[in-house]
């Protein structure tokens, strides 16, 4: 099953998320991010981080909903929801009593018995150092990411694993649903086979509110406590910072407890762990532990408030006299197996022809910025290797070459390109934009004034409109200009774009003269022509007149005779 992913339409190409993700299993194709799930450790950074809310946590309420109407279910109970709901367990009880559920318990009954299991495994077996096994994302993080240490792992169950077999051995036709504000506890519980589903803390808030169910009601609350939870009020310290130490009746002299908070600083102690000795460290992948879980419902910066109301509720019924020892009752040695890691390494012949399609042919070149969200250029390479990532990722590169060939093709192009600032100083022009002005100097910093008539610009800018292409004679060259005036409000700045029709408007010029002379000497034809036609028809008409008299003659002359 997908616990974790990512929402399409959303994904900004931050890499925020992959920043944040301690052990890089998010990949970034065509600009998307996607969870690599057998990479992931379900620590949930990525959801904390993500400002575009593009990150999507599977919900089991409608399999649960479906599992109430058919069976017996049984809620365990995080000892965070103290944090989360601000209520005690009577009330909170109640609440999913309301819901369906057929009977609910606080997983730290379980927790209790996981501690002394700890105690008794320092005493008899002596380890050179033991590494709690309640966070299933520090347990994930050892098997796949820092295999060398997994010796020092309790080889013990989770409290909510071994609570979940306590639960069906006691009621064994019952379904466990576990209740927290984890996201790694769904592939826990996967693999466990005795948790039946997982609700967070943010999809039980929806349940409650959907059933109108107010645990801030009058009618749920109550001051009294049952004998079971003044029995486990020690192991209620679970989810804050040093939680599971001070679940300890006594502590053994030989060893440092210590407690470590937060994937980083974890994994800097795994990664010295053989320099390490006699140490019982508590490691949670949450800072301040599980009330922060990823999906926890306290606010951001109320951590230590939400640390306090925890210790306040443990300390409530913590007895003085240590509890019965129940260890001996439930087997809950568990056996953590390696995990493979999907990430192949390429060979140094292909990182480098790699690392040169982002532009990094030397060295040098490698800034290991982290603004792609790995922590070297190196690490990215065998990354894109892998299929896990692009090469635009790269945001120096794109930038420097986005830029080259912008500036390329500013210097190159044949329009005139000029921006100039709010009181029309040029702030930069290219190589076209001077011979069209006539500038031989560098005019950066100068008034536009002192080149050109600055009307056009001085129109735009007090309208802070642009103008639309126009022609524009610059009187300085004799040059004609087609011109367009954009103003940017977010900058404050103008710049135009012309383009140079000086030969065109030669050229119409030319034509416009040629059109004329033509005209005149068509009219000097014509003129010409109708004159010869009326000389033409003068002499005939005249011949014509000579020959009537001269037949007329003729013919009286014949008649005569």
């Amino acid at each position: 099953m997908e616990h974790l992913k990512f929402l399409k339409a959303n994904c900004q190409n931050c890499y925020k998320c992959l920043r944040e993700c301690p052990v890089k299993a998010i990949s970034i194709i065509d600009h998307q991010a996607r969870i690599i799930s057998e990479n992931c450790i379900l620590c949930g950074n990525c959801v904390a981080v993500c400002h575009q809310n593009a990150k999507c946590v599977s919900s089991e309420k409608e399999k649960i909903l479906n599992l109430i109407k058919t069976h017996q279910v049984v809620a365990t109970i995080a000892p965070s929801f103290v944090s989360s709901f601000k209520t005690d367990f009577k009330t909170f009880k109640k609440g999913l009593l309301a819901l369906g559920f057929s009977d609910a318990f606080e997983t730290a009954i379980a927790a209790k018995l996981v501690t002394e299991k700890y105690d008794e495994y320092l005493k008899t077996a002596r380890p050179k150092n033991l590494i709690t096994s309640c966070c299933p994302s520090i347990n994930r993080l050892i098997c796949q990411y820092h295999q060398p240490a997994m010796k020092y792992l309790a080889p013990f169950d989770s409290p909510m694993v071994a609570h979940g077999k306590m639960i069906k051995k006691e009621m064994p036709n019952s379904k466990v649903i576990f209740i927290g504000p984890c996201i790694s506890k769904k592939r826990e519980a996967e693999e466990s086979a005795v948790i039946d589903g997982v609700l967070t803390f943010e999809n039980l808030l929806e349940f409650f509110k959907e059933n109108s169910i107010d645990l801030s009601s009058p009618s749920y609350l109550s001051s009294s406590r049952t004998k079971e939870e003044e029995k486990v009020a020690a192991a209620r310290f679970y989810p804050i910072p040093r939680g599971i130490i001070k679940s300890f009746t006594e502590k053994i002299d030989e060893y440092e407890y210590v407690a470590i908070d937060g994937i980083d600083r974890c994994q800097k102690v795994l990664e010295n762990i053989e320099n390490i000795e006699n140490m019982f460290i508590e490691m949670s992948a949450c800072e301040y532990a599980c009330i922060n879980g990823p999906c926890s419902l306290i606010p951001s910066g109320e951590c230590i408030m939400s640390t306090e109301k925890v210790r306040k509720y443990a300390n409530a019924n913590k007895s003085d006299s240590p509890s019965k020892n129940s260890s001996q009752q439930f087997d809950i040695v568990s056996k953590h197996n390696l995990v493979g890691v999907n990430l192949e390494i390429p060979s140094e012949r292909k990182i480098t022809e790699i690392l040169s399609t982002f532009g990094k042919f030397k060295p040098e070149d490698q800034l290991n910025c982290g603004v792609c969200g790995y922590p070297s250029c190196r690490e990215k390479a065998i990354a894109i290797y892998n299929g896990h990532a692009e090469s635009s990722m790269c945001l120096p590169y794109m930038r420097d070459r986005a830029e080259s060939i912008s500036v390329d093709i500013i210097d190159t192009t044949p329009n005139g390109i000029i921006s100039v600032d709010e009181d029309l100083k040029i702030l930069d022009i290219n190589k076209s934009g001077k011979d069209i002005f006539g500038i031989s100097e560098n005019p950066q910093g100068h008034f536009l004034v002192e080149y050109i008539n600055p009307t056009e610009f001085v129109l735009a800018l007090a309208s802070e409109t642009s103008m639309p292409w126009k022609k524009i004679h610059i009187e300085k060259t004799n040059k004609y200009v087609e011109m367009t005036i954009r103003y940017l409000p977010s900058q404050k700045i103008l710049y135009s774009i012309m383009r140079d029709i000086t030969e065109n408007e030669q050229y119409h010029k030319t034509l416009l003269t040629v059109k004329e002379e033509t005209l005149l000497a068509c009219d000097e034809v014509i003129k010409k022509q109708m004159r010869v036609v009326q000389e033409i028809a003068s002499l005939l008409g005249e011949t014509a007149a000579e020959t009537k008299v001269a037949l007329v003659k003729l013919k009286g002359t014949i008649e005569t005779k």
